[in-house]
């Protein structure tokens, strides 16, 4: 968009205008979405000067100088106001171009469709935060009327406690909006079928589009070309959300990065973690670098191990198949808790723009050591029995071989080969079946040398070590623990914490990390969002260890439903000196 303005002059004041203005009679402009009057008294201005006044959706009014006789493009129509009076700034009065949008959710008879894309969207929509003018349309290849839809989807939809009021009224006004479209994935002409339908909710606004894509990798191309080709916005924005798993290994999340790339470029692509939605996770930039008590602590000098920590306590049913051909790792370690660590080990960005986040943790992915084989632990849970109930083994799943080796269990000792975490390891563990849920970061600080007060700890120093505990879930919460003096007489210590649990604190329900992530695609902002070159780095970490895992066949070590996990995990820990105990579920 531009405006070409010139500088004109009257005996009583100067100002700028479109030159149109200053040598014609015309008052209308077109196609701009801002225009300024400037008047100043006394002041002498070349004639013809041109000035462009730059603007977008993200970012602000610029100015720029222009040669005369530069081109202005136009936008938009809008009446121009004439000044009144002396040393003011009156501004134009402009009409803003209404615009609508149009979410298709691709594999919307979907198990993640229901449970959580489209409980998402109605949770904005509660909160006002999608836009006035919205439609959504379920995408898949189940034969299914608008009505079947919106029962379906009805069946998972809630209010959150602070907001029950008019609860039905607001749930029938967003099912209204939900229509639905079946085809095939790889239809070029249902999606033309679908573009038609879409066209017929937009009535000639400016139109941006979001596509979820809710279905396996290997439909992402497909998806993409159809989108591409068929069902893009004419005149805004189209952005596409894939899920993971982004690939099994380095080579196949390439392979598919250049797929998408034929139909799509990097800004359009919105690949999603749904834990880095996480209240915590977000959060985690705000202590590190909003807290002076924490910037000088955060390195080697202050830190003796970092443990990031993945914990379920139900087991694969209902996913044997998908897990079967994923495991633990790739579906946990590879991106979830190495996007946290990513985070948590970063460098401090120049701002908080998505790219200079994004090349902050890129530098720390790059940094990290490919996983050795042994700095690992790998099992896989075995049925138990507890009174009358019984809980069924992994390989119990009729979709998954007896003889299956997949990992349900995983810990691995990483580390960063930078000045910052030097010689700091990196426990990561993340497993199934365990006998908690849970997701932490748990950062253990060293002794403190010449510890005046080590003969009231009694001889394990570890349990008088500082510890900082950030539960991302449930009940989030981030605890320190200190050393404390037991009110009485004489001197006894205490290991306490400061506590600061979320729920006390902040009452509301906390949101849903598909919310945020959604509200942000929506918006464009792509701080939580994964880039290509992030994502490589990540495969390069634990592609290495994969491949030997498979190629030598290394049988997982069997725990119990509802333990702890494996014991070899204990022996890990204990190679670098850390007292990993119960993965702090003492707590």
């Amino acid at each position: 968009m531009a405006i070409r303005l010139s500088a004109c002059s009257s005996s009583s004041a100067t100002f700028f205008a479109p030159s149109s203005f200053c040598h014609e009679t015309e008052t209308t402009l077109k196609r701009k979405n801002f225009g300024i009057w400037v008047c100043q008294n006394n002041s002498n201005f070349h004639e013809n000067k041109r000035f462009e006044l730059k603007a977008s959706n993200v970012h602000p009014l610029k100015a720029v100088s222009l040669q005369a006789g530069a081109p202005a493009n136009s936008l938009a129509t809008e009446r121009v106001v004439n000044p009144v009076q002396e040393d003011c700034i009156p501004f134009l009065e402009t009409v803003k171009e209404e615009s609508t949008l149009s979410i298709v959710v691709v594999g919307a008879s979907g198990d993640l469709a229901r449970r959580k894309i489209f409980p998402a969207l109605f949770a904005l929509f509660n909160e006002d935060r999608l836009p006035e003018n919205f439609t959504i349309f379920g995408y898949a290849r189940s034969i299914m009327t608008d009505e079947e839809l919106r029962n379906m989807i009805s069946k998972t939809l809630t209010c959150r406690v602070d907001k029950r009021e008019n609860c039905n009224e607001k749930m029938d006004a967003f099912l209204k909006r939900c229509f639905y479209q079946s085809g095939q994935y790889s239809s070029e002409e249902h999606f033309l079928e679908l573009d038609n339908k879409l066209k017929g909710k937009e009535t000639g606004r400016l139109s941006n589009r979001l596509f979820y894509l809710a279905i396996p990798p290997n439909m992402f191309v497909d998806v993409a070309r159809c989108a591409k080709h068929r069902a893009s916005s004419e005149n805004g924005w189209t952005r596409v959300i894939v899920e993971k798993p982004f690939g099994r290994d380095t080579e196949s999340s390439r392979e598919l990065t250049r797929g998408l790339k034929q139909y799509l470029s990097e800004d359009q692509i919105f690949r999603i973690d749904h834990h880095l939605g996480e209240e915590l996770v977000e959060n985690l930039l705000v202590l590190r670098f909003s807290n002076l008590v924490f910037q000088p602590l955060w390195s080697r000098n202050y830190i003796r191990n970092v443990q990031l920590i993945f914990s379920e306590d139900f087991g694969a049913e209902g996913r044997g198949r998908y897990f079967d051909n994923y495991g633990i790792i790739r579906d946990i370690m590879q991106n979830h808790l190495l996007q946290i660590l990513a985070l948590f080990a970063m460098d401090t960005p120049v701002s908080l723009d998505a790219e200079d986040i994004r090349n902050e943790k890129v530098k720390v992915l790059r940094s990290v050591k490919p996983v050795q084989l042994e700095d690992v632990v790998i099992g896989q849970y075995k049925g138990d029995c507890d009174g009358n109930t019984s809980y069924p083994s992994y390989t119990d799943d009729m979709t998954v071989s007896n003889n299956s080796l997949t990992p349900t269990f995983a810990a691995a000792t990483l580390f960063i080969n930078n000045a910052q975490w030097d010689g700091v390891p990196f426990l990561m563990i993340a497993g199934k079946a365990l006998h908690s849920k849970r997701t932490e970061i748990r950062v253990q600080f060293r002794h403190v040398p010449g510890n005046l007060y080590n003969h009231k700890s009694g001889t394990d120093l570890d349990n008088a070590t500082n510890e900082l505990v950030i539960r991302i879930q449930p009940d989030e919460a981030i605890y320190l623990k200190i050393n404390n003096k037991v009110p009485g007489l004489g001197m006894r210590l205490d290991r306490s914490e400061l506590n600061l649990l979320y729920k006390a604190r902040y009452p509301r329900e906390i949101s849903d990390a598909y919310e945020r992530l959604l509200i942000d695609a929506i918006e464009g902002e792509r701080r939580l969002f994964i880039r290509s070159d992030e994502l490589d780095a990540a495969w390069q970490v634990l592609t290495p260890l994969l491949k030997e895992l498979e190629e030598k066949k290394v049988a997982p070590e069997l725990y119990t439903y509802g333990s702890g996990g494996p014991v070899g995990v204990h022996y890990l820990a204990a190679q670098h000196n850390i007292r990993w105990g119960d993965f702090g579920y003492e707590d």
